[in-house]
């Protein structure tokens, strides 16, 4: 599912570039290796071309010698020798990876219903899935909000709901005071994603827009989904027209209104060919 993806803009960082080991890597057979490695069906293949050999070296004597029974070659035990045994060769796949951190913000206020959450969920699900399979040395810091923010563990996010209003510019706020705290940009390679219903208060709108044009600036790749169930755009405020005014390449946009709606918006954030304008 993923082999299209990667974390755009991946760059090098300069102060710690950590070694991502992938082990399993298959380069060839050999003759010698551990018994963990032991290629049973080449090594039962080495053994029967070396049995059919020697019956043969066989038969051809006993076509010479009529003093010997060929029905006994037949018969006799042929065991597996040194020489039989297969391994396989295997060698350990090392590369570099820069450091990167991605922060999973999301809207757990009163308006985020059922529907709402699970969409949000499934697409966070869909991108720490994706994190856990492609890189090894990525960070990954989750932010649940409503009227303020907070960092939350791993099961908190994915199981805890909350309630109240919404002031988006808090998790932008928050995120950008993990940023400031542990993952400087000068070092590590930064991506946001959010996920809301766009339900925010007015008055909260100027203040959300700066914080993103701010997380926008530091980010390589900052997303925002909003979660809108058929129906509800039509009657319910939308932070896109909002965002619209954030003048930033690396800020990206999706509406998701049903499930199906999740995988297209997952890879038009993170596919490799992107479509140029």
């Amino acid at each position: 599912m993923f082999e299209d993806l990667e974390l755009p803009d991946l760059e090098r960082k300069a102060l710690r570039q950590l070694e991502s080991v992938r082990f399993g890597k298959r380069k060839g057979y050999r003759q010698v290796g551990i018994r963990v490695r032991l290629d049973k069906r080449r090594t039962v293949r080495e053994r029967s071309k070396r049995q059919h050999a020697a019956q043969r070296r066989e038969r051809l004597a006993a076509a010479a010698d009529p003093a010997i029974d060929p029905a006994a070659f037949e018969a006799r035990r042929f065991p597996f020798h040194e020489r039989d045994l297969v391994y396989r060769h295997v060698t350990t796949d090392v590369r570099n990876e820069s450091n990167a951190v991605v922060l999973c913000l999301m809207d757990t206020s009163g308006s985020m219903d059922t529907m709402k959450k699970y969409l949000a969920r499934s697409f966070f699900f869909l991108l720490y899935q994706f994190i856990c399979t492609k890189y090894q040395n990525v960070e990954i810091a989750f932010v649940a909000h409503h009227t303020e923010a907070k960092e939350v563990s791993e099961e908190e996010f994915f199981h805890k709901g909350e309630s109240g209003g919404t002031f988006i510019s808090s998790a932008y706020l928050r995120a950008l005071d993990i940023i400031k705290e542990r993952y400087h940009p000068s070092l590590w390679n930064i991506y946001a994603f959010h996920c809301s219903d766009g339900d925010n208060f007015d008055s909260d709108n100027p203040a959300a827009l700066r914080a993103a044009k701010e997380l926008a600036d530091i980010c390589n790749l900052f997303g925002y989904g909003e979660i809108k169930p058929l129906g509800s755009r039509y009657y319910e405020s939308s932070m896109l027209n909002i965002f619209r005014r954030l003048d930033a390449e690396n800020f990206q946009t999706v509406l998701i209104e049903r499930k199906e709606d999740i995988w297209p918006s997952f890879k038009a954030f993170l596919a490799k060919d992107k479509e140029q304008d």
